[in-house]
């Protein structure tokens, strides 16, 4: 199951009493600082969830899947990086990997 913004949406006005149209302006007002925050270059450290960063992808070459002795040239880019806390490790460590496998593949051996 995936968590949608509006589904978190939903479980704070549930959670809380809230009408649905103020969390909604309060989370997306959270996720807008977030961003804009990340595109000055600054980081996010959100305590016990993660650390949200801007790093810079070097250039590489890369090469076309359907003509692989194609090369093409990948230029720098900024990407986001997401390190978890440790909450969320140590809940997400407490998860059976065969729940989460998908009908029709294999978990990795160990």
């Amino acid at each position: 199951m995936t968590l949608t913004k509006r589904g978190l949406v939903l479980r704070i006005s549930e959670e809380t009493g809230h009408v649905q149209q103020e969390v909604f302006e309060i989370v997306q007002r959270t996720f807008d600082h977030i961003v804009k925050a990340l595109s000055h270059g600054d980081k996010v450290e959100l305590r016990n969830f993660g650390i949200f960063e801007v790093r810079v992808r070097k250039a590489r070459t890369g090469r076309n899947p359907s003509a692989p002795g194609i090369e093409v040239p990948i230029p720098e880019r900024s990407v986001v990086k997401f390190k978890a806390g440790r909450e969320m490790r140590l809940g997400v460590g407490k998860l059976n990997p065969k729940l989460l496998a998908k009908p029709g593949t294999q978990t990795p051996k160990v």
